[in-house]
């Protein structure tokens, strides 16, 4: 990305911030949904410890739907209501990557709207921004290790890679990862 890209996307109105904080909200909504699923139907001993996590998950981010709605009433505008779907599976590992996913596009998007934030000179917004984020990458950590593979890196925001992603497994290999 050019430095002129990146100070174009950086630079946007109060009213795209709300849009897109809504749009993290949706993201938050469904991470609640997810985690309170799988945390609940993941079943066997291999599962006990990482259901309990996701559990825990589960209202570390109902604490970041709040912090988020919190934002956006105070820049003028109204939270939204409505999650984002949620995948769902049989299978436990199909779940948790999906869940390592959905983390991984929201550290991605995270991180972009803190420069946002920054630009437009939002820094109360910034700094609660950058608390969730040290918690959805705890949550990548956690997930990876369940899953035996080192935490991928963050995403970019779809408009950014042209809603591109690409999945390396070797489901052997601690050295699995998501691409």
């Amino acid at each position: 990305m050019t430095k002129a890209n990146m100070t174009n996307e950086s630079n946007i109105t109060r009213e795209r911030m709300i849009q897109l904080l809504n749009e993290d909200l949706a993201g938050e909504y469904q991470a609640i949904i997810a985690y309170t699923v799988y945390s609940q139907v993941l079943k066997g001993a291999a599962y006990t410890d990482i259901a309990r996590e996701l559990e825990a998950h589960a209202g570390e981010e109902l604490a970041h739907a709040i912090k988020i709605a919190k934002q956006i009433d105070y820049l003028g505008g109204m939270p939204g209501v409505t999650a984002k779907p949620v995948k769902t599976s049989n299978d436990p590992v199909a779940m948790l990557r999906a869940d390592l996913e959905n983390e991984r596009e929201t550290v991605g998007r995270y991180r972009e709207r803190i420069r946002q934030a920054e630009a437009m000179g939002e820094f109360a917004l910034s700094e609660t921004l950058r608390a969730i984020i040290v918690q959805e990458q705890e949550h990548e950590i956690d997930l990876s290790a369940a899953l035996n593979i080192n935490v991928p890196p963050a995403k970019e925001p779809a408009a950014k890679n042209n809603g591109r992603s690409h999945v390396k497994h070797n489901p052997g290999s601690r050295n699995a990862s998501l691409e």
